[in-house]
Order: structure tokens, then C-alpha cells, then sequence
């Protein structure tokens, strides 16, 4: 993250829309693509320890019958995801499946890397935009900046990586 030089001016509103005018948000879709890029290469890495550790049967199971099904569930399916997401999201600024489609995920106002706790909100956030009706993603579709509730709550935008 960059430090700000206490000896310069503080960034004005005009600096504010120069800088964003050589942005490009990355919308509804190649995000929906990404997160699918994500979901698979998650499900390569679990899937088959899932079914190594409770066979076939953990797959045949409704979702109805047991949130989790165990102690190598509930690392796999919930602790391991937030863990995976947060390091990438910290470490590269982006997912697998957003740096394939060379978007990152920056502080809405400086345009640089953002915070560990935001990132944490944004995270929870993804939980929030799902309810009513997964209506916190698709408000990206409509936003001028391309934002969810999840972005919105964690000041962050996502824009294409221009390296």
C-alpha cells in the first residue's frame, strides 16, 4: 500500500475524478465468470478429499440433511474457502478466477490496495448480498461503479489490472 507524503497536498476532488477517469470497473459478467473460475478450482481441490474421507454418500446427501457433515466438512467446505480467499485477496488483490480476467480489488477512493479488515467485510458482505435473492450482486449490474453490497460495505471497487 502506498504511504501518503504528509509534505504534499492532500488528493482535491479533481485529482479524485482524473484518476478514476482512466479506470474500467469491471462489471456484472466477468465477475459472474470469475467467481465460476473460483468455484471450480475450489471444487478440484476439496472435492476429491471430501470423497476420500466420506465416499460416495457425502455426495448423494440432500443439502437438507446436515449443513456439515463432519470435522474435514466443515474445514473443507467452510474454514479452508475463507481462508484460501482472503490470502489471495491480501496477497494478489484478486482470486484466481479475477486475475485470469486481470481484475483487482482495490479501496474505492485511493485506487490502491485496501486493508485486511476491509477485505474481512467485504468477505462477510458476499453473505449479505444474498439476501433477498442474490439482489447484492446483481445491484453491480446497475452501479455506475460497478459495486455490490458487498463493495459497497467495504469501501472497494474491482477494476481491470492494467499490467
Amino acid at each position: 500500500m502506498t504511504q501518503h507524503n504528509p509534505f504534499s497536498p492532500p488528493d482535491t476532488d479533481l485529482d479524485r475524478l482524473a484518476r478514476e477517469a482512466t479506470v474500467e470497473y469491471v462489471g456484472f459478467w466477468p465477475r459472474v465468470g470469475a467467481s465460476l473460475i473460483d468455484s471450480i478450482l475450489m471444487a478440484m481441490v476439496t472435492m476429491p478429499i471430501l470423497y476420500a474421507v466420506y465416499g460416495e454418500t457425502y455426495f448423494e446427501q440432500s443439502p437438507s440433511d446436515s449443513l456439515v457433515a463432519g470435522p474435514v466438512d466443515l474445514l473443507l467446505s467452510w474454514v479452508f474457502p475463507i481462508i484460501a480467499v482472503l490470502v489471495f485477496w491480501i496477497k494478489r488483490s484478486a482470486t484466481p478466477g479475477k486475475m485470469l480476467i486481470h481484475a483487482r480489488i482495490v479501496d474505492a477512493d485511493s485506487l490502491q490496495p485496501t486493508t485486511p479488515g476491509r477485505l474481512l467485510v467485504r468477505y462477510i458482505g458476499y453473505y449479505l448480498s444474498t439476501i433477498p435473492l442474490l439482489l447484492g450482486f446483481v445491484w453491480i449490474a446497475f452501479d455506475k461503479r460497478k459495486q455490490g453490497l458487498h463493495d459497497k460495505l467495504a469501501r472497494t471497487v474491482v477494476i481491470r489490472d492494467p499490467s
